[in-house]
């Protein structure tokens, strides 16, 4: 399975570089070959994914963004960052941050506490400006947070990504190995 999904990516290659002769993306082609955007090779998703997850924390509509300027910097892979940056939606995006909260409490110093819900929403009832004020409410913990489970996120989705396309390979030796 993982050697389909590593061919079904190289075969993406072309159509990638085909996109980018037709468009207006053409001008700027020599400084996008130089950076390894659109290659789909085991460092190039590697680091694709480790921007993705890292900027997939970034709020709202400027993670894709976020991410292409990250992917351009490491030579990353545009369209595994763009992917990887999906792990965020309006059902993940709360326990994150109350990770994100954790974690950065407890690289703080003193005692920190989530604040409860019903202090921004009396009611109990779910609104996007009692998220925010919640949000707000979270302060120093989480934006240290943030970063910390933002580097986190994106060592584990490289060393993912590594480990998934040595597998074939480890697994080839093993086999050649046995058969001697």
């Amino acid at each position: 399975m993982l050697c389909s999904l590593r061919r079904w990516l190289r075969a993406l290659e072309p159509r990638a570089r085909q996109l980018l002769d037709r468009s207006w993306l053409a001008q700027f082609q020599p400084w996008l070959e130089q950076r390894a955007l659109f290659r789909f090779q085991r460092q190039p998703l590697a680091r694709g994914v480790a921007a993705g997850m890292f900027c997939g924390l970034i709020p709202g509509p400027l993670q894709i963004p976020g991410t292409l300027l990250v992917c351009a910097w490491l030579r990353g892979n545009v369209v595994a960052g763009g992917v990887a940056t999906f792990y965020t939606n309006p059902l993940t995006t709360v326990p994150l941050y109350v990770m994100a909260f954790y974690l950065g409490a407890l690289v703080m110093p003193g005692a920190q506490t989530l604040p409860a819900w019903s202090s921004v929403a009396p009611g109990g009832e779910f609104t996007v400006q009692a998220l925010g004020t919640w949000m707000q409410a979270l302060g120093t913990p989480l934006l240290i947070g943030l970063p910390t489970l933002g580097l986190l996120l994106a060592a584990l989705g490289y060393a993912t990504v590594q480990l998934l396309w040595l597998a074939p390979a480890l697994h080839r030796k093993r086999r050649l190995a046995r058969s001697r």
